[in-house]
């Protein structure tokens, strides 16, 4: 069935206490989607961000992100007595404002805690048996807060550091309130979860989830299973992540992220991808893996290098791995993000795991070669893909058009048919993308929304102010919801 979608993290939605929840605006927003005609909603990555707030650089793999936990659905719970004069209220509807905001939350959640906590005891214990991962991951987080947030590396003590028996039975004495503290966090995190998920299900409406390829060097997940990844006897990376020179980047990309001991993984039947593949199929419905061209191949770079510059191409778990999922999670449905270079063995991989990969109308013009050699170019798009008009890490098309170059213009004119102003070139974008042959159409709502530049979630390789746009109040209105209604018959989508 030809599908569409909105594209849309949580933490961007209107509402209450300064960043987007699981509370009454994501339900709102699931009513939005089925008026539209909308089948699918995008999220990105659910954990707890990390480096730059990015979801990306999450502490753990397996976790939720405890900012994102409604306040308010926990007072209606009779989890936490809540007074309105207490609510964060933000200087700006449409930025998180992330310090302050985390101040307010943290507060909340520990007077949740403080207040709750005996009610839930069975249940936090039960939650804790299921998820091998949680009490790692509350004990990590302890013991980080007690480092005064240092790298787990350089934690004071080096036993801690090397997780022997006697130092995790201390600290966890030690910090005994703050672990359970942590647990409760993730107990209410994916209980909200589960309810929404079930609204969402009712009506029609499957979750989208996206699971990065990569751990970051500073997680539970590294810390807790250190044999998983290429570190030495001391915990550190011999050798990370990133991507070569290009045209973009003549020093290439060195994103730092420990590499996969992918020879130790073979030989255990992959199962710490196993359990991590097994968790995303039971928070969502669908799954896009990141950065699916290195499971083909990978590129290593020396840990401590300058630059992208000294890394190598090396081969990848290939089919294996994915043999082994499919024997372990048949029913896991999983989308490829293949955006970046692709040689014979990613195509290889691709062919033989079936799975849709992506195109992106933006990408599709420009660039310097003709349409045919453009793989995203709109008129060679296919039916096993879903078709963007762009995806978080660009531009908004609003914001494209307007820093587009003339020969690009021209070239999208030509294909898309004339428009006059940014705001006519979005929305024949979107009919492109909506009317294509690819089974599943997504659609950013910055894009939804004729937003600019202003409104970009995220530009790669920044240091700072990404991630924090967020929807006003209203702008999801019954008006818009008709249009996308009416686009998405005419699509034959729905």
């Amino acid at each position: 069935m030809r599908k569409s979608g909105i594209l849309l993290h949580i933490s961007s939605l209107p509402g209450p206490g300064g960043i987007g929840s699981m509370g009454k605006e994501a339900y709102a927003f699931a009513d939005f989607l089925k008026a539209s005609g909308m089948t699918v909603w995008q999220v990105l990555p659910m954990g707890p961000t990390g480096y730059g707030e990015s979801p990306y650089q999450s502490t753990s793999v397996f976790a939720g992100n405890p900012m994102l936990i409604s306040i308010e659905k926990l007072a209606e719970d009779g989890l936490v007595t809540l007074d309105a004069s207490e609510v964060f209220v933000p200087s700006q509807e449409e930025k998180v404002e992330f310090d302050q905001m985390r101040q307010y939350k943290e507060k909340m959640l520990r007077r949740a805690f403080e207040q709750s906590e005996g009610k839930l005891q069975a249940e936090i214990a039960a939650f804790a048996k299921e998820n091998a991962w949680a009490e790692d991951f509350a004990l990590f987080t302890a013991v980080k807060r007690h480092n005064n947030l240092a790298m787990w590396t350089q934690w004071a003590d080096k036993d801690i550091i090397l997780r022997k028996p006697e130092a995790v039975a201390k600290y966890r004495e030690l910090l005994d309130v703050e672990v359970r503290y942590h647990l409760f966090c993730q107990y209410v995190f994916f209980q909200q979860w589960f309810q929404l998920k079930q609204y969402c299900n009712d009506n029609g409406i499957e979750l989208f989830g996206d699971m990065p390829i990569y751990c970051a060097e500073d997680s539970a997940d590294t810390w807790t299973r250190p044999e998983v990844f290429q570190l030495d006897e001391n915990r550190i990376s011999t050798n990370v992540a990133g991507v070569p020179p290009d045209c973009f980047s003549e020093d290439g990309q060195l994103w730092g992220n420990p590499l996969y001991d992918w020879n130790r993984l073979y030989f255990h039947q992959y199962d710490w991808w196993v359990d991590r593949m097994r968790a995303m199929s039971q928070m969502y419905d669908l799954v896009r893996v990141d950065h699916f061209i290195g499971f083909a191949n990978y590129y290593s770079i020396p840990y401590g290098a300058p630059t992208a510059k000294t890394g190598e191409w090396i081969v990848g778990p290939g089919k294996k791995l994915f043999i082994q999922r499919k024997k372990e999670i048949p029913g896991l449905r999983v989308i490829a993000e293949d955006l970046g270079v692709q040689n014979q063995r990613v195509r290889d991989l691709l062919k033989f795991v079936g799975y849709p990969g992506m195109k992106v109308a933006t990408f599709g013009f420009g660039g310097g070669g003709d349409d045919d050699e453009n793989q995203h170019f709109p008129g060679t798009w296919t039916k096993n893909y879903v078709a963007y008009t762009g995806t978080h890490d660009n531009d908004t098309t609003i914001g494209w058009i307007n820093a587009a170059d003339k020969k690009t213009l021209a070239a999208a004119k030509a294909y898309l048919g004339d428009f006059e102003t940014a705001e006519e070139g979005v929305e024949l974008f979107m009919k492109c993308v909506l009317e294509s042959p690819c089974e599943t159409a997504m659609l950013p709502m910055q894009d939804i929304l004729h937003l600019g530049g202003e409104a970009r979630m995220n530009l790669p390789g920044s240091a700072g102010g990404n991630w924090a746009w967020r929807m006003k109040p209203g702008a999801a209105s019954d008006a818009v919801a008709a249009h996308l209604k009416e686009m998405n018959t005419t699509a034959r989508r729905g």
